[in-house]
């Protein structure tokens, strides 16, 4: 019997009872038993499940492809995950993301986090908040972002100013880009952050340098965009036509995608992923990264030698 399993064929076998995923009949996953891996926000000790969701492809009107998107949010609760991020910048994903929480009437079950707007001038006064309640449909942010560091001098005190009155419950910064990390290394050094998001991956590791070191030394949470891929390409497509390794077993992976997850959510620093999900079968594979046991820094020491084969 063959031990050795690729995404391909995680998902064509489909996706078996509860949490776990049917393994084509070949290879059970022992992670689909295990409980949801959680990590505590640093500047509270609030837990959060490990493996949440971006929503960048969320900005869509077809029929097919809002219940599509309507599936994976319905189900992401029941998985154990509660992290979902979106932002003003990625068209009307916000609207989407506010009218399907309201009709599956799951948002309580939900951590959700926004960002302000990418560029231009922010909305006055309270404006940005306001605009972000509106779209997502709710009376409270539970972290709210400058993205990629638009307006930031004018906008992060009026962050600090709706976190005081618990209109917000956490504040950030993002980037998805090494050409800002000397923004956010400054930022991070200066400004009393709850959360960050920087990209990450076993492609991308330049924010392992500085960026990762500072936020657990500085006690920010830290979210990990584009985890499997992004500007670069995506990390799944460098592998499909590869088998996975017999000791991915070691850390209960059953696919590509589980392995490259894990491998992020395992660095210490890490509070949680949130790769881009738009399909079902996707969002239940990403998932069972979040449970089972993860790599040490042997581990992840492997995971970065077989990379350099690719």
């Amino acid at each position: 019997m063959s031990s050795v399993v690729t995404r391909r064929t995680v998902l064509k076998g489909g996706v078996a009872a509860g949490v776990g995923l049917a393994m084509g009949g070949v290879v059970a996953n022992a992670a689909a038993n295990s409980a949801v891996i959680t990590k505590p926000i640093p500047s509270t000790g609030e837990l959060l499940p490990v493996v949440g969701l971006g929503t960048n492809q969320y900005s869509v009107t077809a029929p097919e492809e809002i219940a599509a998107r309507r599936e994976v949010l319905q189900n992401f609760p029941k998985l154990g995950a509660k992290v979902i991020d979106t932002a003003r910048g990625y068209g009307e994903s916000e609207v989407v993301i506010g009218n399907l929480l309201k009709e599956l009437g799951n948002r309580d079950q939900i951590f959700l986090a926004t960002k302000t707007s990418i560029r231009g001038e922010p909305a006055g006064g309270d404006g940005e908040l306001e605009l972000a309640f509106q779209r997502l449909q709710t009376d409270r942010i539970d972290l709210l972002q400058i993205h990629n560091f638009n307006a930031i001098d004018t906008l992060f005190p009026k962050l600090l100013e709706w976190k005081q009155a618990k209109k917000v419950r956490y504040v950030g910064i993002t980037t998805s880009t090494d050409d800002q990390y000397p923004q956010m290394l400054d930022a991070m050094s200066k400004l009393k952050l709850d959360f960050i998001q920087v990209d990450y991956s076993i492609d991308n590791r330049g924010a392992d340098e500085k960026i990762l070191p500072l936020a657990k030394e500085k006690g920010i949470a830290v979210l990990v965009n584009v985890p499997l891929g992004g500007r670069r390409g995506s990390v799944l497509a460098k592998v499909k036509d590869k088998p996975l390794p017999a000791w991915a077993a070691d850390y209960d992976a059953t696919s590509w995608a589980q392995l490259f997850l894990k491998y992020d959510i395992s660095h210490p620093a890490v509070t949680a992923v949130i790769p881009g999900t738009t399909k079902i079968a996707h969002l239940k594979d990403n998932q069972l990264a979040g449970r089972g046991r993860l790599p040490d820094a042997a581990g992840r020491k492997r995971i970065e030698e077989l990379w350099a084969t690719v």
